[in-house]
């Protein structure tokens, strides 16, 4: 069983080495941060404060979340609707990293997630895959760079989806959404010791998975 964890802060490209990576080795890959951005979205909708606890427990342990591949595509439907658009709004980003912050949602969505692990090779990409859902992987990275270099690139990912965005606006988030993710109680964002850093400040995305890939085809010959 081959299982590849990656973590790392909002913007670093791990998601889209980590979608590249599964394509290029031919395993699954589950998006974790998808699920969580699920979670703040249903709050959202309900109403509920995405740091109120007993408001989120009224519905995270029943939570009626899936992850489906669908023409080679992750989908997550949320109660029924598929919301992949929808969770990509910048605005549920930071309902993501506070709703996160809560161990009863942590706890559910690695649950979930630690089953998907056992059954089949994947790719995981998030905040706490290396220490917290998959301590045991084959393989770890830690993908970083520069707060600027991150902030430019989400601005011009949402540009290219037609929304309206400020960089400076963009750069204050990802530091608050940094100091967060590294501060809250349950599993922070954090360098597993047996983790691979890598800085992909002056990489492409290529680069990035060749290095990866090579690393585990040669741990599996």
């Amino acid at each position: 069983m081959i299982n590849i964890a990656i973590d790392g802060p909002c913007g670093s490209g791990k998601s889209t080495v980590a979608k590249l990576l599964a394509k290029e080795l031919n395993i699954l890959y589950l998006d974790t941060g998808a699920m969580y951005r699920a979670c703040g979205l249903k709050a959202k909708r309900m109403g509920i404060d995405c740091l109120d606890e007993k408001g989120v427990s009224s519905f995270i342990y029943n939570i009626d979340l899936k992850v489906k591949y669908e023409n080679g595509t992750q989908h997550v439907y949320l109660d029924g609707e598929d919301v992949s658009l929808a969770i990509r709004e910048n605005e549920v980003s930071m309902l993501a990293s506070n709703i996160s912050s809560l161990e009863i949602v942590r706890k559910k969505m690695v649950e979930m997630q630690r089953y998907v692990a056992s059954m089949q090779d994947c790719v995981l990409d998030g905040r706490d895959i290396c220490m917290y859902v998959l301590p045991n992987a084959n393989y770890k990275f830690f993908m970083t760079a520069s707060a600027e270099v991150r902030a430019k690139r989400r601005y011009e990912e949402l540009i290219s989806r037609g929304q309206t965005v400020d960089y400076n606006s963009l750069l204050v988030e990802i530091n608050q959404r940094d100091y967060n993710d590294s501060h809250r109680e349950c599993a922070p964002l954090a360098i597993a010791p047996d983790a691979e850093v890598i800085d992909t400040s002056n990489m492409s995305i290529q680069e990035v998975v060749a290095h990866i890939v090579n690393k585990v085809r040669k741990g599996e010959e």
